[in-house]
Formats: structure tokens, C-alpha cells, sequence
């Protein structure tokens, strides 16, 4: 190829990347940011997504517009969070929602500000849990960082407004995304901040190598360092945050994750049609936002060494996310029959397909704690997962479980093996991980540690 025509090559595609790039749904997509570096990168030096700090900073020096402060006569919760179902990207929506109707059982009064991807009811009371959903206020933007902007500002006019009808206790903000609209709450309200750190930028990319990250990074520290008292899901990301932030234990709270008790997982008949199942075969399943720290290219590999000892196991990975098309053109390339990314999936689909697999598998890179681990778990399938992060400390290895070398097609392959040559052994474990999940990660003993946290934190504000 001569020189013109790889130059001409080259623009064009670099023409359709910045086609894809400009009509990101970041509502839908936000959650994958670091994978759109580029869109982003070039328009953190326009200063545009600094208007948010000066924006917020006018409204604090106008005395008139924060509210009058009224002490609540019991704990009022005002939880800030990017998702909440049925918006669902991550293990984090789950949380929130877990936590806010353990909370609400509890007998305390909650309140959710979050995201309104377009198409849901903007004010609802679900189970007890008082929703507000708001548009960012540059909700078509393509420009990421603006898009986060234009959420906080929707978030904390949202929060002003009701706090002249309500008297709230305490903020409770999770991850960086809503931290400006948190520091802004907190100031203007005089309120008390706890903060959920679900994960770090630096512990998804092993470090900060770009703008983007270092922005995030610096996002993240603002949050740490102007909350009260944090609250981690793991003894890892306690280590992470005391390590990367520098920020004393004594501030951090160790509260897992939980699932939801009592579940049904009857599933409709026609659940799994569109599935491509396969009869008389075995199924390892597993499910994720499909980015490079979930670590399904393990899966792609190991699949196919694994293609001609085992030729009645197939593999069914689901989630959405930037690498589906990457990782469905690899299976392309090696031929592979017994591999399927299907995409998003409902969950109820989840639910059927964790009741028909053989065994469920979290090959994560990197993974603060895990929920779908313990959702494999609840319905007594043995599981794999990477000996990393908070799944280290979910899994007893042997017992209720089985972990394995992040990154390792064989240590994959050695432990599935152990499960699929015996039934009995791979059964017996499932059902100990499912009474270990029942007796430890219910939302309401989870409800009642953050209560503490809660309280602890009043106390020290008086």
C-alpha cells in the first residue's frame, strides 16, 4: 500500500471512530467510560466540565438559596447514585436498590436522586423508597465529562428542592460520578457525607496513565477526602483506598454487598428460547459488563483448548458493554462453535440461565467485590472465580467455591475439569456456597451495619 492510500486508509477510519464516539448514549454508556478515551481526552482541556465547581460556587456564596436547615426528627436518607433499577448497568444500581429497601424496612425514611435515562417516570414511591430521576442538563451531549456535569447540577437542584419540603439526616453519595453534586449538598445543607466506593480508576487500570483517568482519580479523591466517613465492600478495597488516597482506616467502614432474600427463580417457559442452548450439553455461564477488567477473553481461551476434551461443554457469556464486538470477531477468528456472547439479558433471563448451567464462572482482572458471584452462589451452582479483589474474600476455596489465577486460561480449565469430572463434589459445593450466602449477605444485616455508620457519623458532627 503506498503511502496516499494508507494515509486515505487511515482518516477514514479514524473518521468512523469519530462517528461512533459522537453519538454515545452516555445515559446508557457511562459506565464503560475509560473505553472512549479519545472523544473525551480532547475536550478535557476545554474547560467546559469546569463550569460545574464555579456554577456551584455562586449558588454558596447566595445565602438565599440553600434552604433553611431543619434537623430531622429520625434518619432521613438522601442516597445519590448515577443508576438505580430498572436503569441497570452495574453491580452498583443493585446495591443502591439493596441497601435502600433494607433501609426502608429498617423503618427509616428514604429518599434516591438518580438518573433518567429518558424513558422512566421521574417521581415514584417503589417499595417504600421515594425515586426521583433526573435528566443531566446536557442530557444529548457526546462530550462525557459534560454529561457528568450536567447530571450533578440536576442532582443537586433536585436535592434543594426537596429539602425545603424534608429534613434530611445525613448524604450517602456512591462513586465519583455525583461526587460534585455531594460536595455542593453537603456544604449547602450542612449535612453529614458518607460515601460508597464500589471501585477506583486506578484499581480498573492497575494505575493513571491518561487525562481522563487522572481527572476521574482526582474526582475520587475530592470524594474521599470531603466525606465523613466512607464505606468500602471489601478488605481489599480498604487497602486500596488507605494505599492510593492515603486516607486513615478509621474513616472506612468494611459493608459487603448482599442479595435480595427469599427470591423465587421460577422462569417462564419461553424464558431461555431465544438462547442459543444446546441439548444434552453441558453449560458454564457467566455474566458481566463486557470491558477488558471482566476478563472474558480468559474464557474465549480457554474454550478453545479445552474444544476437543470436552466436546459436550459450551459456554454462554452475557452482559453488554464496549469488547462484545471484539470478543464475538475473536470467536469468529478460532472457529469456535461452543462460545456465545449474547449481549444484555433481563433478570429474569439471568436467573433462568443460572438455574440450567452446570457451573457459573467470574474470570475478573479486577473485581471490588463481585454481586453476581453471590447470585451463582444463591442458586447453589458451584462457582469459579479469580482469586482477586473482593471475590477472594467471598469464595473459601474448596468449600464453597473454587478460585482461580486472574488472567489464566489453564488454572481455568485445571479447576473446571475437577467440577465437570465430579457431579457429586461440584453439587456439594454449590449448596455450601449457597448456605454461606443466605447466613452472610442478606441487605437487611447490611442495612443495619450502614445504620451504624450512619449514627457513628452523627454522633461525631454534633
Amino acid at each position: 500500500m503506498n503511502k496516499n492510500r494508507k494515509k486515505r486508509t487511515q482518516t477514514a477510519h479514524s473518521m468512523e471512530i469519530e462517528l461512533v464516539y459522537n453519538s454515545l448514549p452516555w445515559s446508557e454508556y457511562v459506565s464503560t467510560y475509560s473505553y472512549y478515551e479519545k472523544e473525551t481526552v480532547r475536550k478535557l482541556n476545554s474547560n467546559k466540565n469546569g463550569d460545574l465547581k464555579t456554577i456551584f460556587q455562586k449558588y454558596l456564596l447566595d445565602e438565599s438559596y440553600c434552604p433553611a436547615i431543619k434537623k430531622a426528627d429520625y434518619l432521613t436518607i438522601l442516597l445519590l447514585a448515577w443508576e438505580y433499577p430498572p436503569h441497570l448497568i452495574g453491580g452498583l444500581a443493585k446495591h443502591v436498590h439493596g441497601l435502600s429497601l433494607g433501609l426502608q424496612k429498617l423503618g427509616y425514611k428514604v429518599f434516591v436522586i438518580t438518573a433518567n435515562p429518558g424513558h422512566l417516570t421521574n417521581e415514584e414511591i417503589l417499595e417504600g423508597v421515594h425515586i426521583y430521576r433526573v435528566r443531566p442538563r446536557c442530557d444529548t451531549n457526546n462530550d462525557f465529562l459534560e454529561w457528568v456535569a450536567g447530571l450533578n447540577e440536576a442532582i443537586a437542584e433536585k436535592a434543594l428542592q426537596l429539602a425545603r419540603l424534608h429534613s434530611f439526616s445525613v448524604i450517602h453519595a456512591h462513586d465519583w460520578l455525583v461526587a460534585e453534586s455531594a460536595a455542593f449538598i453537603k456544604t449547602c445543607l450542612k449535612l453529614p457525607l458518607i460515601s460508597t466506593i464500589h471501585a477506583t480508576e486506578h484499581g480498573r487500570n492497575n494505575g493513571i496513565y491518561t487525562e481522563l483517568q487522572s481527572f476521574i482519580h482526582d474526582e475520587e479523591r475530592q470524594l474521599v477526602m470531603i466525606s465523613d466517613h466512607l464505606i468500602v465492600c471489601s478488605e481489599y478495597m480498604n487497602e486500596e483506598l488507605v494505599q492510593i488516597f492515603e486516607v486513615s482506616a478509621k474513616k472506612i467502614a468494611i459493608i459487603p454487598n448482599g442479595v435480595e432474600e427469599g427470591l423465587s427463580f421460577e422462569s417462564k417457559k419461553d424464558e431461555l428460547l431465544p438462547l442459543p442452548l444446546q441439548v444434552n450439553k453441558r453449560l458454564i455461564f457467566s455474566i458481566g459488563r463486557i470491558v477488558k477488567e471482566k476478563g472474558f477473553d480468559t474464557l474465549i481461551e480457554a474454550a478453545f483448548l479445552m474444544k476437543d476434551r470436552y466436546p459436550d461443554v459450551y459456554f454462554i457469556v452475557a452482559g453488554a458493554g464496549p469488547m462484545l464486538e471484539d470478543y464475538r470477531m475473536r470467536v469468529m477468528q478460532l472457529h469456535l462453535s461452543n462460545v456465545f456472547f449474547v449481549g444484555f439479558i433481563s433478570e429474569e433471563t439471568k436467573n433462568a440461565l443460572f438455574k440450567v448451567c452446570t457451573l457459573a464462572v467470574f474470570p475478573s482482572r479486577y473485581e471490588p467485590f463481585g454481586i453476581v458471584a453471590l447470585e451463582a452462589m444463591q442458586h447453589g451452582k458451584p462457582i469459579i472465580a479469580s482469586k482477586t479483589g473482593g471475590l477472594k474474600s467471598i469464595v473459601q476455596h474448596g468449600l464453597t467455591g473454587l478460585l482461580m489465577e486472574p488472567g489464566d486460561a489453564l488454572s481455568f480449565i485445571k479447576l473446571a475439569s475437577s467440577l465437570l469430572e465430579n457431579e457429586l463434589g461440584a453439587k456439594r459445593m454449590g449448596l455450601n456456597g449457597k448456605t454461606m450466602v443466605e447466613k452472610n449477605f442478606s441487605w437487611q444485616g447490611i442495612a443495619e451495619d450502614t445504620v451504624r455508620v450512619y449514627e457513628e457519623t452523627l454522633r461525631l458532627n454534633v
